[in-house]
């Protein structure tokens, strides 16, 4: 071991990241730089039936995204390589054949066949433990050559005590004891050469200098395996940590009929990165029983993996709406419109003209205060990068007044606007709101009305900042249109 903290994230590739996983790799990165440390990514596709094309760099791409780096890892190389458990094969091997030479593992020539009609037969007679009968610990050296030149494939097992308990004290979980007796003699590698989990796991932290592991509980059964080979091996332990599980509302395991299957979901769902990784981050840990919004600096000073709860945490899609929006808000004008203009140019809205870098600029100081996700902003902004919007006399003409008196309001409003000197928010408000009381109406229906005819909509970012950023010849030509549009319904009505 080290004396520099060294933490690894450790995905198989089978598929998009999830939530759950990118939770680990989180935890173990926001400790490693609390500590000075280093951080590493290390592939685990020794499953090779499961392994997907594209895996890993899906992985790298979500981690990237949600703001972490790496140290070591497979596309950045480093002193530990190779990052790829498939490329380490020979390690794996060598440490097998030295557990069989100590006495601490054996080979196994059992076919599949015997070993599913033996686990029917324990679970038929109700046996306490559910495993592998040792029928092949103690085979002749006859025995096995007559396996071998018959071309018996076979794999290691490694062998586990029959008496006495393996122990860890783990950061989050405590002091853990396991009964070895409740453990069968487990598969360390199979017989195409690749390792389990179990050995590749064990041997790459060592080697790799990994001094804390971070994995979720699911592992917790798997501890006295791991207990036993470093303890065969003669290597020391890394201390662990073992992370509680993310629920679904209902309290279900997290799946993709709860919502976002990826991680990369949420980006496309509008999800700022720092607002993803806040609020995975409370996910079982947390600074006190008041701080929620952290930016990632503030998580790296607080984070210790002794604050992680050991109860079950429960996504709630709701929350993490209502955190990014705070950091919707936190967020200065100029990270806010590259991320606004990123998100527009990877999921492009249906607008009528393309908005540029300025534009989208214009919109941030509109949008800031309403938005959730970044998903949010167009909606509310569409009319801004419209021909033209949809004119609605029941919108136009507001509760309490009349298309007559409409119009009369609208065209005092596009005679005013249009004598402004400088057509700024400011001058348009100190415009509107004495107009209305000079028409005898209210400054709601004023605003209303107008809101109405620039927008098409019911719900607009405020209306004086929107009018300034549409300019003053637009606004002119849609309240013209507006006016048009109600003497027309009047008129048709009147026929």
């Amino acid at each position: 071991m080290t004396d520099k903290v060294r933490l690894r994230f450790a995905p198989s590739p089978t598929g998009n990241p999830h939530i759950g996983n990118i939770r680990t790799a989180i935890f173990a990165w926001l400790f490693a730089r609390k500590h000075g440390g280093d951080y590493m990514i290390r592939v685990e596709d020794t499953d090779q039936g499961r392994r997907t094309d594209g895996a890993v760099e899906s992985m790298l791409e979500s981690l990237e995204w949600v703001g972490l780096d790496w140290d070591e890892g497979p596309d950045v190389g480093g002193p530990f390589g190779p990052y790829v458990q498939s490329e380490r094969l020979e390690l794996y091997s060598e440490t097998a054949q030295s557990l069989i030479d100590a006495g601490y593992a054996y080979r196994c020539y059992c076919s599949p066949e015997r070993l599913d009609e033996l686990r029917r037969s324990q679970q038929e007679r109700g046996d306490e433990t559910i495993g592998y009968d040792r029928r092949c610990l103690d085979l002749t050296d006859w025995e096995r050559r007559e396996h071998e030149n018959s071309g018996v494939s076979f794999v290691v097992r490694f062998r586990m005590p029959s008496e006495g308990k393996s122990t860890l004290d783990d950061i989050i979980f405590g002091h853990l004891e396991f009964e070895n007796r409740l453990y069968d003699d487990f598969v360390a590698l199979k017989s195409d050469g690749f390792p389990t989990y179990h050995l590749a796991s064990v041997v790459d932290d060592h080697q790799m200098g990994i001094t804390h592991v971070t994995r979720g509980k699911e592992w917790l059964s798997s501890v006295p395996r791991h207990v036993q080979l470093y303890t065969a091996l003669g290597w020391q332990m890394p201390e662990f940590a073992h992370m509680p599980m993310i629920l679904a509302p209902d309290k279900t395991k997290l799946s993709k009929r709860h919502g976002a299957a990826s991680v990369m979901d949420y980006r496309d769902m509008g999800v700022l990165p720092e607002a993803l990784m806040n609020y995975l981050t409370l996910l079982g840990w947390s600074l006190d029983d008041r701080s929620e919004i952290f930016a990632t600096d503030e998580l790296i000073h607080s984070f210790e993996l002794e604050r992680v709860s050991k109860s079950d945490a429960v996504f709630d899609r709701a929350k993490l709406d209502w955190l990014n929006g705070q950091h919707i808000r936190r967020s200065d004008n100029k990270r806010l419109t590259g991320a606004l203009a990123r998100f527009w140019q990877d999921d492009p809205p249906e607008f009528d003209v393309e908005p540029d870098e300025e534009s989208v600029g214009d919109v941030v100081p509109l949008v800031r205060e309403r938005l959730k996700t970044l998903q949010d902003a167009a909606p509310l902004v569409k009319f801004l990068f419209s021909e033209e919007v949809p004119l609605d006399s029941g919108q136009l003409v507001q509760r309490g007044m009349d298309v007559e008196g409409t119009v009369v309001a609208l065209r005092e409003a596009r005679e005013g606007l249009a004598a402004l000197d400088g057509f700024d928010t400011q001058a348009i408000e100190d415009l509107l709101r004495p107009m209305a009381k000079d028409l005898n109406i209210k400054v709601g229906q004023l605003l209303g009305s107008l809101r109405a005819a620039v927008t098409g909509q019911k719900v607009s970012p405020p209306l004086f900042e929107s009018l300034e950023v549409l300019g003053r010849e637009t606004t002119i030509s849609r309240i013209e249109d507006a006016i048009a549009a109600l003497e027309n319904s009047e008129s048709g009505d009147s026929k």
